[in-house]
């Protein structure tokens, strides 16, 4: 699989593989996204396949602008005027499909909505008007494991089974976006993210928040387990096990290690800190890199530190929780 800095040249390439039918992964400022033309069924279909993910799960198209939204979904007062303040962003819109809309039926799950977002990175926004389609865009991840935030990882992940890489570096939240659910008579948070409840409340006032475990889910990132290391995750914790990874959050000066010893004294391919200040944003940004680093056969474990529930902290909570999930 080439794996090729962006440049003007490197966009139209990709472009030009996803207009015949081929699938590229390129950045968004969440994570790296694999891209299929959203109208070729085929090329979406191959998606589901080389990720492994269940038919019922949907998919996140991405579009340039609300413009380009509103002639796949039904936008109301409300979606447009969530558009107007937070798009391009971290925040996908659930919507009612137009009719006649011709975005693969794979991408709703067999729902009659289509989730939409219109992403903030440049890359993402140049590939979008170079290729003059809605791109289908899940995380280049195989299904359920831990979201790739590098093209490394992308690479690592799916070898020759996609047809380029744009690399362009690290994003920069590193956790999906935002789920905005506004197909019913009240706005529901699906999936938490960088755009939170209180963001959206000045708004659309009063919000629910439905991001609990389905088996069926509305929107993508709803599965009971999800993001998940191949070894466990133990949250929460306040000791280390011997022979457990520690993934920390702030001041690391009193875990210790039961039977003997700190964390300190780990070796460092057995111990990362999300943010030793304590910022949330940089605990985000850092989350899905780390677990993948310290998701190694010689830990037994991956043992995680508190993170406040608040903020952009609920969405790295949901995301280990699902990772955390054993079955």
């Amino acid at each position: 699989m080439p794996v090729k800095a962006v440049t003007d040249e490197s966009i139209r390439e990709a472009a030009a593989l996803l207009r015949g039918g081929h699938l590229v992964a390129f950045p968004t400022e969440t994570v790296y996204g694999i891209g299929a033309n959203a109208f070729d069924e085929r090329a979406v279909a191959r998606i589901f396949e080389i990720k492994g993910r269940p038919s019922f799960n949907p998919v996140i198209v991405h579009v340039a602008d609300a413009q380009a939204a509103e002639k796949l979904v039904e936008m109301d007062d409300r979606a447009r005027a969530v558009a107007a303040r937070f798009w391009p962003g971290p925040l996908t819109l659930i919507l009612p499909r137009r009719d006649g809309c011709p975005v693969s039926g794979l991408c709703s799950a067999g729902l009659p909505t289509l989730a939409v977002r219109a992403p903030a990175h440049a890359v993402a926004q140049k590939l979008l008007k170079e290729c003059g389609f809605p791109l289908a865009a899940p995380s280049a991840n195989k299904s359920g494991t831990v979201s790739a935030t590098t093209p490394a990882y992308v690479a690592q992940s799916f070898g020759d089974e996609i047809d380029m890489v744009l690399a362009s570096g690290p994003c920069a939240i590193g956790l999906e976006s935002t789920v905005l659910d506004l197909s019913g008579s009240k706005p529901a948070i699906l999936r938490p993210g960088a755009v939170t409840a209180e963001d959206l409340a000045p708004v659309l006032g009063g919000i629910d928040i439905d991001a609990g475990n389905h088996e069926k889910p509305k929107s993508p990132g709803q599965l009971l387990r999800h993001y998940a290391p191949s070894i466990p995750l133990r949250l929460s914790a306040v000791d280390l096990i011997p022979g457990e990874a520690l993934l920390a959050f702030g001041s690391e000066k009193f875990m210790g290690i039961r039977g003997g010893g700190a964390a300190k004294d780990l070796p460092d391919e057995s111990r990362r800190n999300l943010s030793e200040t304590g910022d949330l944003n940089e605990a985000a940004a850092n989350l899905f890199r780390m677990l993948h680093e310290l998701d190694r056969p010689d830990h037994k474990s991956i043992a995680v530190m508190n993170i406040p529930e608040q903020g952009l902290g609920i969405a790295i909570n949901d995301r280990l929780r699902r990772a955390a999930r054993r079955s």
